[in-house]
């Protein structure tokens, strides 16, 4: 196959992909529901630190949360979620590396989500493809363990240009590995200046109130956008 006809039948997904996450995009808009696309490589904790998330939401009373859980197989992240208290869609991709917006619609329809909610949609972990596809989300928060090597943003650097935020996790590991937590943050910012950075653990909850902060203020923003746009 020849590199032009790979080219226009990738653009094909793409632009037929986006159609759907416009769709997914409307849907959300008009409950006021504000998503967020995590996203991430297997292993950096993203599980773990969502249960806390949600958690920490209730405690704080931020409102009606509910998930929707990428994985390739089984239901244990799903299962996991659930018994926080939220609601979670499965999706199995079976070979596939990542949920598309035709995916997360149909997850959609069986989430019954609540107005100005919050949705969780946890990408199957892999740091290259989910970056591509649009979910319909309103932001891509980047999940980067400390075990994971301060290179990573530069050898993945598309997923972590297109995020608006990295929530740098096991930050409690920092002191038994050699790492250099600061070095993490430079990387992170040679490749997206815009990007901001969290220091986050789920074990002793530091960096929480701050992550539970730039999710309210930036459910808050986009629920004043529409209401202006609505008057």
């Amino acid at each position: 196959m020849s590199q032009e006809r790979l080219i226009e039948i990738e653009t094909g997904i793409l632009s037929q992909n986006d159609r759907y996450a416009a769709g997914n995009r409307a849907r959300l808009a008009a409950q006021g529901v504000y998503a967020v696309n995590l996203v991430s490589s297997p292993g950096s904790g993203k599980t773990t630190l969502l249960c806390a998330t949600i958690r920490a939401m209730a405690d704080a009373q931020m409102g009606d949360v509910a998930v929707i859980e990428g994985d390739q197989q089984t239901t244990n992240d799903a299962d996991r979620i659930r018994e926080t208290g939220a609601p979670a869609v499965q999706v199995n991709t079976g070979k596939g590396c990542h949920l598309d917006g035709h995916m997360v619609g149909h997850a959609m329809e069986h989430l019954h989500l609540h107005d100005n909610s919050t949705l969780f949609i946890e990408n199957v972990g892999n740091l290259v493809c989910p970056a591509a596809f649009d979910l319909g989300e309103d932001a891509k928060v980047a999940i980067l363990s400390v075990t994971e090597g301060e290179d990573k943003p530069l050898k993945y650097p598309d997923m972590f240009t297109a995020a608006r935020i990295a929530l740098l996790n096991k930050v409690d590991l920092a002191p038994h590995c050699d790492v250099d937590l600061d070095l993490y943050e430079t990387n992170l910012k040679r490749v997206n200046p815009l990007i901001e950075v969290i220091r986050v653990s789920a074990r002793t909850g530091e960096g929480l109130p701050e992550w539970l902060d730039w999710l309210a203020r930036n459910a808050t923003a986009k629920r004043g956008t529409a209401e202006k746009a609505a008057e």
